[in-house]
C-alpha cells in the first residue's frame, strides 16, 4: 500500500506494528522481510519515487573539516535512496575486519563474521548476486584466463567482488506498492523522535512535509534506516527531552565518521605482457560480472600495523616515452638487486640474470587504491546552527584522518613491491606524494561516498550508541539499521555488509514481535 503523506488530513495518526525510517537498501531490505508477516509495517520515506529538488535539498550542510563532498551530492533523497545510481559493487567485510586490533584503536565489533555470513548469503538473493561466494579460485577453475598473479598468498591476496544489478527502488516498489501489511508512506520526513517522560522508549515520531502537513505515527519498534549521517542528524536533533540528543548521554553520537579513502597511490610494472582479465573490471564494465583487486592478508596487516586496504589495476599507459615515473622511491625489489633506472623512455630490470629494455613489451598501470579509514573520534558530524526548510538542523562534517590512514597506504605498497620483486612478476613505483612521512595529502584525494560509523556499535554504552543487536543503548525499541552502526570501515563497499546486519536486525526483531 502506498501513501503521500502530503495528501494526508493535517495531523493524522498512523499506527503500525514496526516503524522503519527510510526507504534505501536498508529499510527497503528489512521491509521485504516483513511481508505477509501479519505485522503492520510502516515504511517512511522522505521523498517521492523520483528526484525532487526541494526534497534533495533538505540534505544541504556545510564542511568544517578536511576537504569533503557537500552532502547533498553524495545521497539521494528518493525512494531507494542512494541506491538509484550506485555502481553495484558488492565484497563483505573481512575476518580481520570484525576483531579487535592492537594496533588500530577502537576496532573490534561485538559480533564476528561468522555470525554474519548466513545474512551475507541471503542478501545475496535480495542484491541478485548470485552464489555466496568470493574465492578467486573459483574463477580461475571456471576459466584459465581467470588466474591470479602469483604472489605469495600467505601475504598477497586476491579479493573478489561482485556486481548488484538491484537498484532498490526500481526493482521493489511494485512489491512494496502490493503488500497487504506494508503501507509506504512517501513525502514524510521524520524530523523529531519522541521517547517517553522517562526517556527510556520511543512513544512516536513526528513527520513534517514540505507543503506543511505534521502527522504523527506510534509503533512498538521503530527502525533508524537513513544512512549513517542521516541518522546521526535524527538522532541529534531529537532533544526537547535529552537536550543532547537521543542515545548520546556519552557524546558518541555523531562520532567516529568514516569514509573509504581512494586515491591513486602507485603504479605496477610489468615487464612482460601478463594475462590480467582476473582485475580488469574496469575495463569491461558491462560484460564483467566479478573482478579482483589486490589486498594483503590478515596476519601482514598485523606485521606491519597497518589498516585494510585494496587495489586495483587500471589505465594502462601504453606511451612509455611520455611516462614520468618522479624522483620518489622505487619500491622493494630482491635483496641486493640495482635499482630500476628510468631514462629514455627505458625501464631496466635484472631478473636471474637476463635484462628487458625493450619497452613494447612492458607494461605499466596504475594501481588505485580504496583504504579502510581508522576509527577517529575527532571525525565526525554535528549540528548546524542554520535550519532546513522543515525547521530540522543541518549538518555539518568534520572529516578527519588519522596518522595510520597514510602510513597504512605506504605499507600496502612496500610489501605489494616486495613480493613483486621476489616473485620476479615486475616492480611497484610508488608515487612522490607517497614518499612523503607527514600526514599530508594530494589535492586528488576522493572517497567512496561511503558514510559509516557515526552510530557506532558496542556492548559498552560508554564506547557505543547501539549494542550488537543493533539496539539504541538506553532506549528499549529504537534501533538502527546499516552503515551508522558499523565499529570500523573495512576495505569493501559497505552496500552489502548493510543488507546483511539489516536481516540480522530483522530476525532479531521478528523475535521480539513473536
Amino acid at each position: 500500500m502506498h501513501v503521500d503523506a502530503q495528501t494526508l488530513q493535517d495531523e493524522t495518526l498512523i499506527q503500525g506494528d514496526i516503524c522503519i525510517i527510510g526507504a534505501g537498501a536498508a529499510g527497503i531490505s528489512m521491509a521485504l522481510e516483513w511481508m505477509n508477516s501479519g505485522k503492520r509495517v510502516i515504511l517512511l520515506e522522505g521523498g517521492g519515487f523520483e528526484y525532487h529538488a526541494d526534497v534533495q535539498d533538505l540534505y544541504q550542510g556545510e564542511n568544517i573539516g578536511r576537504r569533503y563532498h557537500k552532502y547533498d551530492t553524495t545521497r539521494l533523497h528518493y525512494f531507494g535512496g542512494t541506491t538509484n545510481h550506485w555502481g553495484g559493487l558488492c565484497s563483505p567485510f573481512d575476518p580481520v575486519d570484525f576483531a579487535k586490533r592492537s594496533w588500530v584503536d577502537h576496532s573490534g565489533w561485538p559480533i564476528t563474521r561468522e555470525d554474519l555470513d548466513p545474512f551475507y548469503e541471503k542478501a545475496h538473493q535480495w542484491i541478485e548476486l548470485g552464489p555466496y561466494d568470493y574465492d578467486s579460485s573459483s574463477w580461475e577453475k571456471e576459466d584459465p584466463i581467470y588466474s591470479a598473479l602469483p604472489f605469495d598468498s600467505s601475504r598477497v591476496a586476491t579479493k573478489m567482488w561482485r556486481l548488484g544489478p538491484t537498484r532498490f527502488g526500481l526493482k521493489y516498489r511494485d512489491s512494496i506498492v502490493a503488500s497487504k501489511n506494508v503501507r509506504l508512506y512517501t513525502f514524510a520526513n521524520v524530523c523529531n523522535i519522541k521517547t517517553n517522560e522517562a526517556v527510556n522508549a520511543v512513544e512516536e515520531v513526528e513527520i513534517r512535509c514540505l507543503n506543511g502537513k505534521h502527522h504523527r505515527v506510534k509503533a512498538r519498534h521503530f527502525v533508524l534506516a537513513c544512512g549513517a549521517i542521516q541518522n546521526a542528524r535524527l538522532l541529534l536533533a531529537s532533544n526537547r527531552q535529552n537536550p543532547n540528543g537521543l542515545g548520546n548521554d556519552h557524546d558518541l553520537v555523531g562520532r567516529y565518521f568514516m569514509d573509504h579513502p581512494e586515491i591513486a597511490a602507485a603504479f605496477l610494472v610489468l615487464p612482460k605482457g601478463r594475462p590480467l582479465d582476473l582485475y580488469t573490471f574496469f575495463h569491461n564494465f558491462s560484460t564483467i560480472k566479478a573482478y579482483g583487486e589486490l589486498a594483503l592478508t590478515a596476519e601482514v596487516q598485523e606485521e606491519k600495523q597497518i589498516l585494510n586496504s585494496t587495489a586495483s589495476i587500471r589505465d594502462a599507459i601504453t606511451d612509455i616515452d611520455s611516462f614520468n615515473p618522479g624522483d620518489g622511491t622505487i619500491g622493494l625489489w630482491n635483496s641486493g638487486e640495482e635499482s630500476i633506472t628510468w631514462a629514455d623512455g627505458m625501464l631496466g630490470f635484472a631478473f636471474s640474470g637476463q635484462s628487458y629494455f625493450d619497452t613494447s613489451k612492458i607494461n605499466i598501470y596504475n594501481l588505485f587504491t580504496r583504504l579502510e579509514q581508522a576509527p577517529n573520534p575527532n571525525s565526525r558530524v554535528l549540528l548546524s546552527e542554520e535550519n532546513d526548510a522543515l525547521g530540522v538542523p543541518k549538518i555539518s562534517i568534520d572529516w578527519q584522518l588519522a596518522e595510520i590512514d597514510k602510513r597504512s597506504i605506504r605499507g600496502f605498497y612496500e610489501v605489494l613491491g616486495e613480493e613483486a620483486g621476489r616473485s620476479e612478476l615486475g616492480r611497484v613505483r610508488m608515487m612522490d606524494w607517497l614518499s612523503e612521512d607527514d600526514n599530508a595529502w594530494p589535492d586528488h584525494l576522493g572517497t567512496g561516498w561511503h558514510h559509516m560509523g557515526t552510530v557506532r556499535m558496542h556492548d559498552d554504552p560508554k564506547q557505543g550508541v547501539v549494542d550488537a543487536n543493533c539496539k539504541v543503548h538506553g532506549l528499549s525499541n529504537l534501533y538502527v539499521a546499516g552503515s551508522a552502526a558499523f565499529p570500523t570501515a573495512g576495505a569493501a563497499n559497505p552496500t552489502l555488509t548493510v543488507v546483511a546486519l539489516t536481516l540480522r536486525l530483522s530476525d532479531h526483531l521478528k523475535g521480539k514481535a513473536g
